[in-house]
């Protein structure tokens, strides 16, 4: 599925299908917590949270590329990602876009 942060694909026909968009809620471990903590005392990268967050947008990218395929499109165009706190220790992570069908002459 092509994935496209543009809001058209240059000399490609479709038709919109849909917003489609993939969600999920992923909090932090005690650990990482502990060390984020510890990290804030000297400063730099917080390497736990990267990659909690990172794992987060995995999984909405999947999600909203699964919608899509349910749609039966082609790609997703205007690719969007957001973000909030939920709780405390907890962030949601929103991946959306618009689900398009090639047209084929």
């Amino acid at each position: 599925m092509k994935l496209l942060s543009i809001e058209t694909i240059p000399g490609t026909e479709y038709e919109a299908l849909g917003m489609v968009k993939g969600t999920v809620v992923q909090s932090k471990n005690f650990g990482k917590d502990f060390m984020a903590a510890m990290k804030t005392l000297v400063g730099g990268e917080i390497v736990g949270y990267t990659e909690m967050l990172n794992e987060a947008r995995q999984i909405a990218v999947k999600r909203m590329v699964d919608e899509a395929k349910g749609l039966g499109a082609d790609a997703v165009v205007g690719v969007r990602y957001g973000s909030s706190q939920v709780m405390s220790g907890a962030a949601e992570v929103i991946a959306y876009g618009t689900a398009v069908k090639y047209i084929t002459k």
